[in-house]
């Protein structure tokens, strides 16, 4: 089970498998099987699993008032009520269940906890950052995704500090700290709100392209290209003048790949 490759269709997840990974028992090892969680469910195994079972009728009811099934909203309507149930326990008793949430068995548990560091207004943006850096470099793809996502819009907020502050992770030896540092800033993302700083000057954002522009990470890579495909929409000329300095600069194949990556909307541009 643990080897299993993942359905392509949630209808043929096995009842076996989609029952441990609502009990928060079982990673998921597919998109298919990621958005097949039932976050609600899970959320009532997690707090009979914490002991919290005084809090399962309360918060499943707020929860069901917002109304939210799409995944990229009941992750976040989730993390609240984390941060709001923090807010009523002791220093020491919220950071231990936040400890534990944020190491737990279950992909699906550990997004919850990269949002309530996402959300919790109390935190700046260096603490965030911090904060979040284990979720960016989490082995499982979900995580990976929901940290950048969590920390988007106060990204977005302080972005030129954020820029700052994310010039050593361009540098990082560890491939998905790189890529999180590129992905987080798109200005146009995927799932995500619009940076219009970045869609209006992409060259605030120069200094960690560069760093990446022959990374030899493809992972990294794609997000490169990723990234100046959303600028090429916005600010096609600056695309194709950074494309050249680059080619220039480095003609390798990683930065080749970049670039194809970088004007594939260019190219492909009716006339």
């Amino acid at each position: 089970m643990l080897s299993r490759k993942g359905a392509r269709k949630v209808a043929d997840i096995p009842s076996e498998v989609m029952s441990l990974l609502q009990k928060g028992q079982l990673q998921t090892v597919n998109l298919t099987e990621w958005l097949a969680v039932d976050h609600i469910t899970l959320l009532q195994h997690i707090l009979v699993e914490f002991g919290l079972h005084q809090e399962v009728n309360p918060m499943i009811q707020r929860l069901h008032l917002t109304n939210e099934t799409k995944i990229m909203k009941i992750i976040p309507a989730i993390a609240r009520e984390w941060l709001g149930l923090f807010d009523r326990m002791s220093p020491q008793e919220s950071t231990q269940i936040f400890d534990s949430l944020a190491v737990h068995h279950s992909d699906s548990v550990r997004c919850w906890a990269a949002y309530v560091i996402g959300l919790d207004e109390r935190l700046s943006i260096e603490a965030k950052l911090t904060g979040i850096r284990p979720f960016a470099a989490d082995a499982h793809f979900g995580v990976r995704e929901i940290s950048w996502m969590a920390l988007r819009e106060s990204i977005s907020k302080e972005l030129e500090k954020s820029i700052a502050l994310m010039t050593d992770w361009v540098h990082d030896q560890d491939t998905n700290i790189r890529r999180f540092a590129i992905e987080s800033t798109r200005p146009q993302g995927v799932w995500a709100k619009h940076i219009h700083e970045l869609k209006a000057n992409p060259g605030m954002a120069l200094s960690l392209l560069e760093v990446v522009k022959s990374d030899p990470a493809k992972y990294v890579q794609d997000s490169v290209g990723n990234w100046l495909n959303d600028a090429s929409k916005t600010n096609p000329e600056w695309v194709i003048q950074t494309c050249d300095q680059w080619l220039k600069a480095s003609a390798t194949k990683e930065t080749q790949r970049i670039v194809t990556k970088a004007q594939r909307s260019l190219v492909n541009k009716p006339k």
